[in-house]
């Protein structure tokens, strides 16, 4: 006997080959790499509301579009191109803060391919007006991830 949409199915979904070539030709992921190394590091949600911020308030168009769930801003494409990033090992993640940042890979590729363009000073000054706000609530999500850090390192009684 046969079973209608009782099994599971295996899903192969094709992802194009990337390379550090890829990254050169695409201004989006580069000025990501700009903003990751202009912050040091920061985790994504605060990297992806400041792109939605520099859209929304700034009128810097990175080239990415953006859903709100709840009052929160998610971009796929962001997501997919920070993907794309930790694969070439341009940045990754520190396994303790959760926070994203440029490897060394990451910054010797910055320093042979500078980000261009004749908006970057518009970028670098938009990004250091909203640097407070972001770092803000950096603090904010560091201190609730520590407080539940300890939580789970306490012993029951």
């Amino acid at each position: 006997m046969s079973q209608k949409g009782g099994g599971k199915e295996l899903r192969i979904v094709t992802r194009p080959v990337v390379t550090d070539d890829v990254v050169k030709r695409d201004p989006k992921k580069q000025r990501i790499l700009f903003i990751i190394n202009e912050f040091k590091q920061l985790t994504e949600k605060s990297l992806v509301k400041l792109v939605y911020e520099l859209k929304k308030e700034k009128d810097l168009d990175l080239g990415y579009s953006f859903i709100m769930l709840g009052d929160t801003p998610s971009s796929k494409e962001l997501a997919e191109d920070l993907r794309i990033l930790l694969y070439l090992g341009l940045i990754e993640t520190d396994p303790v803060s959760r926070k994203i940042k440029l490897t060394a890979n990451g910054e010797e590729f910055l320093e042979k391919n500078p980000v261009t363009g004749e908006d970057i000073d518009k970028l670098k000054e938009a990004i250091e007006e909203l640097k407070p706000k972001i770092m803000s609530e950096e603090s904010a999500a560091e201190l609730i991830t520590r407080g539940y850090r300890r939580r789970r390192r306490r012993p029951r009684r």
